[in-house]
């Protein structure tokens, strides 16, 4: 599905797979084309605890962002959009650990969390732990989130290389997680998009199966969004899928598709 806004469209691809292992999936993924806002969420905890953390997170912020923007857009500025995004993660972060503490089979679940609204020309971008965004451009791939992460931690401090880290059995050790404490802190910002940009949001199910160079040549491949999006999940199946899949892309182009949609009905008429 395509949306404009400012002189820039959005195409939408949103998928979740359970993998080849797990028996259940406690990844989540939301989309609100009218709104624009994107949610990825990776559920941890016993049984299928995670499963209903990332839910309830995906089904939480999408109801009240997409609410919330529908009041307020198109004069919204960015600080507002922001400033709504953290009372709303901030509302599902109390929702979670409020299941959690009132039902001992949710003891302890938690979720990782990406999400973004889409503006105009411009990405506000929140997260929460390892799940991932990428962008696309020119066609370089940058990972423009920073995990959340123990290991990502011990690079930082020089104790481990990049490719030290990727290797570790360390891996999904996250240092935030939402619904796990009565605060959480998720880190936000924005970005400029450029027409032709395209963003992945993952979680580490693809991204431990797929390196990025893997990503970036799949990614560049001139195919359509969704089968895009496919080729990515049946890569890191192919690669043993060990843990849930889940994938949103995001395709930016400059301009308007509207006139060519009355250019094709005047052409039928």
């Amino acid at each position: 599905m395509t949306h404009a806004a400012n002189s820039m469209t959005y195409d939408f691809f949103a998928r979740t797979d359970r993998g080849r292992v797990r028996n259940n999936n406690e990844d989540a993924v939301a989309v609100d084309r009218e709104t624009q806002v994107l949610i990825l969420a990776d559920g941890m905890g016993g049984y299928n605890a995670g499963e209903v953390a990332a839910g309830m997170a995906t089904t939480f912020i999408r109801t009240e962002l997409s609410r919330w923007l529908l009041e307020a857009a198109p004069n919204a500025q960015a600080t507002d959009i922001r400033r709504a995004l953290e009372i709303c993660v901030e509302n599902a972060n109390h929702a979670i650990l409020g299941a959690s503490l009132s039902n001992p089979q949710y003891a302890g679940m938690g979720t990782t969390l990406v999400v973004g609204v889409l503006q105009g020309d411009r990405l506000i971008l929140g997260h929460i732990g390892d799940s991932r965004c990428y962008r696309l451009r020119d066609g370089v791939l940058q990972q423009i989130t920073r995990d959340h992460s123990w290991l990502q931690e011990q690079v930082d401090a020089g104790f481990l290389t990049p490719q030290q880290a990727a290797a570790s059995s360390n891996r999904n050790l996250v240092t935030r997680a939402l619904g796990v404490e009565p605060h959480v802190q998720m880190e936000v910002n924005e970005f400029q998009v450029a027409s032709n940009d395209l963003f992945l949001l993952c979680s580490d199910g693809l991204t431990d199966m797929v390196s990025d160079a893997d990503l970036a040549d799949m990614l560049r491949t001139p195919l359509p969004l969704e089968e895009k999006g496919t080729l990515l999940i049946d890569a890191a199946n192919a690669q043993g899928g060990r843990d849930n899949i889940s994938v949103i892309l995001v395709q930016a182009a400059a301009g308007s598709k509207k006139r060519g949609l009355m250019s094709r009905l005047l052409r039928a008429a």
